[in-house]
């Protein structure tokens, strides 16, 4: 028997609760699934929880304060306990009749993850816009092969999560933190559906913490190993800059040329020592990355099996 867990984040999504609870429970009951579905209340200050705590089956996980829709997904995951992991939005725009596709997709590719792609958005043109704008970005940065990352619609195998915490805003991201452990991704076209209550809570905020965390990214998949690499290398080509214009400087004061006396001794001095610290925050970025996998359960690889004949 198939066993899920549907985590949904919700904030103020009073009118939605409860047909969005009995769509997903009339699929999981129509395919046999053994399943749970747990809501994450982000905070919500209108009738969000008296609607929730009368529904069955659900489990229910109350914020005190709104922490975002990371945090929210990172405290359901947790909290789940079957094989596959279904997370979606709260608003009714993802489909839960998608899930069967997922789950199908998922075993029949032998992957880890499937996420949704919105082909067809029934967003308005500003949140279109600024989405593909945002997945030019992420193709161009961290190139995870994904269409559509901001699609809530996915499925995890759960063993996905169990190095892995959710901060700040890297839900979008997080096929791209499992494809640098080697989980293997994948991607299904699914359903879309327009709002058809209550408010959106997208806002340029979001997509600011949202670049930001992608820089993030792009760091620790070539980086989070070695950050000396980056940084050193980064050091030592200031450095090099400023030995070459140094020559270039003596060699310009041989030939009597005032440029030396005035600008560059002051830029070969400044590149120097700006090379000289980056290689030194290279250095204690290495220490401080070894120290991290050290004294946490976290590692820089992932093994998928281990056979013993």
């Amino acid at each position: 028997m198939t066993e899920i867990s549907v985590v949904i984040p919700i904030f103020n999504e009073e009118e939605n609760i409860e047909l969005l609870q009995n769509e997903i429970k009339e699929v999981c009951n129509k395919n046999n699934y053994k399943y749970e579905i747990i809501f994450v209340d982000d905070g919500s200050t209108d009738r969000t929880r008296s609607k929730i705590i009368q529904l069955s089956p659900v489990k229910y996980i109350r914020f005190r304060k709104n922490f975002g829709q990371t945090a929210a997904l990172d405290a359901g995951i947790k909290k789940a306990q079957y094989k596959y992991i279904i997370t979606m939005d709260g608003d009714r725009q993802n489909d839960p009749s998608d899930i069967p596709g997922l789950v199908k997709y998922l075993e029949e590719n032998d992957l880890d993850v499937v996420s949704g792609w919105r082909n067809k958005r029934k967003d308005n043109l500003f949140k279109r816009i600024v989405s593909r704008g945002a997945s030019l970005l992420r193709a161009l940065i961290i190139s995870d092969g994904i269409h559509d990352s901001g699609c809530s619609l996915k499925i995890y195998k759960k063993e996905c999560f169990d190095h892995l915490n959710l901060y700040g805003e890297m839900h979008r991201f997080i096929p791209a933190l499992l494809k640098i452990k080697g989980f293997k991704i994948g991607e299904l076209v699914v359903n879309h559906r327009p709002r058809i209550a209550g408010k959106t809570k997208y806002n340029w905020r979001r997509t600011i913490k949202g670049f930001i965390d992608m820089i993030a990214i792009w760091f620790w998949k070539g980086f989070a190993v070695r950050p000396l690499h980056l940084l050193g290398g980064l050091g030592i080509l200031c450095v090099g800059l400023g030995v070459a214009i140094s020559i270039l400087g003596v060699y310009l004061y041989v030939i009597g040329n005032a440029l030396f006396r005035n600008i560059l001794p002051i830029l070969a001095a400044f590149l120097f020592l700006t090379g000289l610290q980056l290689f030194v925050f290279g250095l204690m970025a290495d220490m401080l990355s070894k120290s991290y996998f050290e004294t946490t359960n976290d590692t820089s690889y992932s093994i998928k099996e281990v056979i013993e004949n």
